[in-house]
C-alpha cells in the first residue's frame, strides 16, 4: 500500500472518530427536562404578575451534592415582547427570579430562600417538601401596568433552570460532560393583552 494511500485513510479514520466523539458528546450533555405544569401572567394591583408551576427532581448526583453542602439555585427567567410590523420587536425589561435551596446537615433540614425579602427562607423537614416549594411561583411581579401600552398583544416567556454557573468550579466541569447535572425547562409561552 503506497504511503499516501495509507495517509489518506489514517485522516479518514481520525475524522470519523472526531465525528463520533462529537456526536457522543452531544447527546451527553442535554439537559435533564424541567417539564412545565402550568403558567399564568395576570393583573393584580398595578402590575402583573406571574404564577406558574413546574414538574422535575433531582437527579442522584445534584442529590448527593446538596446534602454535602453544595447550595442549588434555581432561576425562573422571563422576557416579554411586542410585536411591530415594521421594525424589530420591542423587548419590555423582565425580571429573573432566584431560589436557593440548601441542606442542613446539623438540622437535618432542607432550606429554601425565595429572595422575597430578607429573612424569607423557609425551612422543610424533607427534600420532597422543599423542592415543592421551588417548583411552585406564587404572585411574582413581572413588570408595573403602566410600563405596557394598554390593548397592544404581548408574548411573555417563561422557563426555569438550575443555574450551573453557581455550583463549585469543580462541579462546573460535570455540567460539560454529563447531563446529570443540568435541569432545564423549555421557554413557555403567555399571550398578554393588557
Amino acid at each position: 500500500m503506497s504511503s499516501g494511500r495509507s495517509s489518506l485513510l489514517r485522516r479518514v479514520f481520525r475524522g470519523a472518530v472526531t465525528a463520533v466523539t462529537a456526536l457522543a458528546f452531544t447527546v451527553q450533555v442535554s439537559a435533564e427536562v424541567i417539564a412545565v405544569k402550568s403558567a399564568v401572567v395576570r393583573a393584580q394591583d398595578d402590575a402583573f404578575v406571574v404564577d406558574a408551576e413546574f414538574d422535575f427532581s433531582l437527579t442522584a448526583p445534584l442529590e448527593e451534592a446538596l446534602t454535602r453542602g453544595t447550595p442549588l439555585y434555581f432561576v425562573l427567567e422571563t422576557e416579554a415582547t411586542r410585536s411591530r410590523s415594521y421594525w424589530f420587536d420591542e423587548r419590555v425589561p423582565s425580571p429573573s427570579f432566584v431560589r436557593r435551596l440548601t441542606f442542613s446537615p446539623l438540622t437535618n433540614a432542607y432550606r429554601v430562600d425565595t429572595g422575597r425579602s430578607v429573612g424569607s427562607a423557609q425551612t422543610y423537614a424533607t427534600l420532597a417538601d422543599a423542592l415543592r416549594q421551588v417548583r411552585l411561583v406564587r404572585g411574582r411581579t413581572l413588570f408595573e401596568k403602566r410600563e405596557l401600552r394598554s390593548g397592544e398583544r404581548y408574548e411573555v416567556s417563561l422557563r426555569l433552570k438550575l443555574d450551573t454557573t453557581q455550583l463549585p468550579k469543580p462541579l462546573q466541569v460535570n455540567t460539560l460532560v454529563s447531563r446529570e447535572w443540568t435541569l432545564t425547562s423549555d421557554w413557555y409561552r403567555v399571550v398578554l393583552t393588557p
